[in-house]
C-alpha cells in the first residue's frame, strides 16, 4: 500500500529531529565508523515509526544496534520532547539495519571482478 501524505509527513519530521538526536547524543560516530538514518517508514495508523539505519565502516553493525537500541528510552524521551506540539502520541520507534549500502560495495566488487577477469581474457586471446 502507498504512503499518504500525513505518513510522509511524519516520517520526514521524525527523521530531521532523529537526526539532530543522534549528533547530540554521539549515535553518529560509534566503532569508529558511521552511523546515518538512510529512511524512516510511519505505519498507516501512526503507530509506529520504522528507522532504517546505514552502517559505514562499523566493525560490528549488529552491535552498534543493540547499542542504539539500549538507549531507547533516552532517544524517544529527547524525540517526546522535541515533537510534542507536532504530534498528539509518539510513535513507537523501532530500529532496522539498512544493509543497502553493503549490497552497493557487494556488486562494485563484482563488477571490478568480471572487468578485471575481461581484460585478463582479453590479453590471453590478443597475445
Amino acid at each position: 500500500m502507498e504512503e499518504g501524505k500525513r505518513q510522509k509527513q511524519i516520517a520526514g519530521l521524525l527523521n530531521e529531529e532523529m537526526n539532530g538526536i543522534f549528533q547530540r547524543l554521539g549515535l553518529t560516530m560509534i566503532e569508529g565508523g558511521m552511523v546515518s538514518i538512510s529512511s524512516v517508514k510511519v505505519t498507516s495508523d501512526l503507530l509506529e515509526a520504522r528507522f532504517y539505519l546505514s552502517f559505514f565502516q562499523v566493525n560490528n553493525p549488529q552491535a552498534a544496534l543493540h547499542k542504539i537500541e539500549e538507549r531507547h528510552h533516552e532517544i524517544k524521551k529527547e524525540l517526546a520532547g522535541r515533537v510534542r506540539h507536532q504530534l498528539r502520541s509518539i510513535p513507537v520507534l523501532k530500529f532496522f539495519r539498512d544493509d543497502t549500502l553493503d549490497h552497493v560495495f557487494k556488486m562494485e566488487k563484482l563488477f571490478q571482478r568480471i572487468e578485471s577477469e575481461r581484460k585478463d581474457s582479453s590479453k590471453k586471446t590478443g597475445s
